[in-house]
């Protein structure tokens, strides 16, 4: 069982989400937040596999109640997804830079918000369709000069490809159609890679490709 917390500042939002995950066989709303602070220590309580975080909320805003949640070692399991009105959000960069594994947009289809609950916990990192590649771009064009890449001595050739290969956005089928290996394969070579380098999940990674100089801007053919 997956096991939700929600955390809007809007009630009626909060009792659209919670009546359609209640609803799935697998899925279970295992709490509510109404700001940022209630959501942290939510998360605290509860454990939950998954946190569907407003961005904009009062008291502590769904940024900074992310950052306190991914950098606590205690809280390592718990995955955030952002939530916000617009899908090029002002904050959705920074969102993905505080450790949430993805973001989506509140009007997003329901199949699509299910599909997303259930690909964050298996370690994906979730964007509303077609935003993957914008919000790269935006990633690229705000990145500082790349540190030295000393934090990849650790990986293969592969894995290295691989690595560069998410950072331009493909997902494991598509890394695995283009290096002509199997869908498996190429998640475990995306497993392994973030095992070395402490990354949290598939959003991180993405960071660190840019971070690293691994993937530069204009890389996004």
């Amino acid at each position: 069982m997956i096991r939700v917390l929600l955390a809007d500042d809007q009630s009626l939002v909060r009792a659209g989400f919670k009546a359609l995950l209640d609803a799935q066989p697998d899925i279970e709303v295992a709490g509510e937040a109404a700001d940022g602070s209630q959501a942290l220590r939510g998360v605290r309580r509860l454990r939950p596999d998954v946190v569907l975080m407003d961005i904009r909320m009062p008291v502590l805003d769904g940024l900074a109640a992310t950052r306190r949640i991914t950098g606590d070692p205690d809280l390592k399991d718990v995955k955030v997804v952002m939530l916000t009105t617009f899908e090029l959000d002002e904050y959705v960069f920074e969102a993905i830079r505080s450790g949430a594994s993805g973001f989506l947009v509140k009007d997003t289809e329901p199949d699509e918000l299910l599909r997303a609950v259930r690909a964050v916990v298996e370690g994906d990192a979730l964007l509303s369709p077609g935003v993957t590649r914008r919000l790269i771009a935006e990633f690229a064009a705000r990145s500082k000069e790349p540190a030295a890449a000393d934090a990849l001595a650790g990986l293969t050739e592969r894995e290295r490809e691989v690595m560069a290969l998410a950072g331009i956005g493909l997902s494991n089928d598509e890394i695995a159609r283009r290096l002509v290996v199997s869908p498996l394969t190429a998640k475990t070579h995306v497993s392994r890679t973030m095992v070395k380098l402490g990354a949290r999940d598939r959003a991180q990674l993405v960071v660190l490709a840019y971070e690293s100089g691994l993937v530069r801007p204009g890389w996004l053919g």
